[in-house]
């Protein structure tokens, strides 16, 4: 199956969202990820989702999306010729980098009634047209372009699509913004019911899952993929994929229509070659 058919099977089918959504916490809760998903409670409150335990200071967790290529072999087989020597562990090795480009949506009406009003202001139209020209400048091979649903992020992606004519746009509910994590430390201005965290984080870590990984064995070739979403979805992947503890995402600030870039190596090492990159914009176009 082609990369771009798996992508349109788990976004584009009405409702898949919510299915995927749900699937990864049932899965999660009996360890089909591994570690399972813990809930804390406490009396009285609900609280956010927790990812799993992060690797000390000085270590790293090879095997962070379970995709390294020995955990992945049928258990009898790896018995049977140990882990360095099985050719399924080489037949599973992947060969390509990813490099993934997650674009905060252009500014927006702040004042809309609902997501429908909540479209982009003049100005975040031009942000995004200089968001799309820059991509196309870099003059690399994208592969496609995967946006959030919300009407914010539909209108950027469309409008960097005029740069990029060639790539195939794609829609994911599970891109939507949200409250992924209780922050540390917490801050006065926004505070989001328990209930929030706990829907939407387990929501946008389904969304990590899915498109923060490195690439399948069949992959031959790098591949430049495009995502259009959120500030507080971004950061949290950010933290996610460096294995930074997520409870600091808010401690990071991202500009409008500016650029991340993720690149993440056939071992499964991650780099992060920019951080809300927003430099080829002119300074009275810069809003946050």
């Amino acid at each position: 199956m082609s990369f771009r058919k798996a992508l349109r099977m788990a976004c584009g089918f009405a409702g898949g969202s919510a299915v995927l959504v749900c699937a990864a916490v049932a899965a999660d809760t009996r360890g089909f990820f591994g570690e399972p998903y813990r809930f804390r409670q406490t009396p009285g409150a609900v609280h956010a989702a927790q990812p799993p335990s992060w690797p000390s200071v000085n270590g790293w967790d090879n095997n962070w999306d379970k995709r390294d290529p020995s955990s992945m072999v049928n258990g009898r087989r790896k018995e049977s010729v140990g882990d360095n020597g099985s050719p399924d562990v080489e037949n599973n090795k992947p060969k390509a980098t990813r490099h993934i480009f997650l674009i905060r949506h252009s500014q927006y009406n702040l004042n809309g009634n609902g997501d429908k009003e909540r479209f982009l202001t003049p100005l975040g139209r031009e942000q995004a047209e200089l968001t799309g020209q820059r991509l196309a400048a870099l003059g690399l091979k994208y592969d496609v372009m995967v946006h959030s649903s919300m009407t914010r992020a539909i209108e950027t992606a469309n409008i960097i699509s005029k740069y990029l004519p060639d790539v195939e746009l794609v829609s994911c509910d599970l891109l939507r913004e949200g409250a992924p994590i209780e922050p540390v430390p917490p801050v006065a201005h926004w505070k989001p019911e328990a209930v929030q965290y706990h829907e939407d984080g387990a929501r946008i870590e389904a969304a990590f899952r899915r498109y923060i990984h490195r690439a399948d064995a069949k992959q031959k070739a790098d591949s430049y993929e495009i995502i259009v979403c959120h500030a507080n979805v971004i950061r949290y992947f950010v933290c996610r994929a460096l294995q930074f503890p997520p409870e600091g995402w808010l401690r990071m600030g991202l500009n409008n229509g500016s650029i991340t870039w993720l690149t993440i190596r056939p071992s499964g090492r991650v780099g992060l070659r920019a951080l809300g990159d927003s430099g080829f914009m002119p300074p009275d176009k810069l809003t946050r």
